[in-house]
């Protein structure tokens, strides 16, 4: 076949054709990757109450994760990155519900996956409440299918996606969960608020039941 040759040229149309096709499906890929997921799990709240969490001072405390919501409920940020500008934003949209949170008594954390240099220091200033770490990731899980059966080094990882829960206290449940389906998607403040408003103050004959 020569340069000249017809089928040169037919070739080489084909050829580009792919390639044009390939990159087009490469760049559709970052908005479409839930395609490629199983649909998540809804936590139960049973799962959620057992996770166990630990402060981040130099002698941390390790409790259990309905500590922060069995009295007056709670809204928990968990965080994917605290590095991530994503999330920094998310967080101070957060943060600006507090004033309202603060009237029925609401608490507003948030938990980490991991602890790394000063990431959290540098996150806090868009997040001023009570920041906890989840060693085991339970807020997080269950997990995205490529990450089952790896037990490399998770130091660092960016993932394991983040959420946003709220949840009432005693065994008023969990009124809102939002799940990252893909990196950027932010919950809405405004859900949050009022999933917020559903909670039921903790009375004394309920804390019996």
């Amino acid at each position: 076949m020569t340069f000249l040759d017809p089928s040169f040229f037919t070739m080489g149309m084909w050829s580009i054709g792919a390639r044009a096709l390939g990159a087009a499906a490469l760049a559709l890929l970052p908005a479409n990757t839930d395609v490629f997921l199983s649909k998540l799990q809804k936590a139960a709240l049973e799962y959620l109450e057992d996770i166990d969490l630990k402060t981040l001072e130099k002698e941390p405390r390790t409790f259990k994760a309905k500590e922060l919501w069995e009295k007056n409920g709670a809204v928990i940020m968990a965080v994917l990155r605290p590095g991530c500008f994503l999330c920094c934003e998310e967080a101070a949209d957060l943060s600006s519900l507090k004033p309202k949170l603060d009237e029925p008594g609401v608490s507003l954390y948030a938990v980490v996956k991991e602890h790394i240099r000063t990431e959290v220091k540098d996150f806090q200033p868009y997040f001023k409440e009570g920041i906890f770490l989840d060693e085991k990731k339970r807020f997080y899980g269950p997990q995205r299918p490529w990450n089952e059966g790896f037990s490399g080094n998770l130091e660092g990882e960016g993932f394991i996606l983040g959420g946003v829960f709220v949840v009432g206290p005693g065994k008023q449940g969990i009124l809102l969960e939002h799940r990252e389906k893909e990196f950027g998607d932010k919950v809405n403040p405004l859900s949050v608020w009022e999933a917020a408003r559903k909670i039921k103050p903790q009375t004394s004959t309920s804390e019996k039941k």
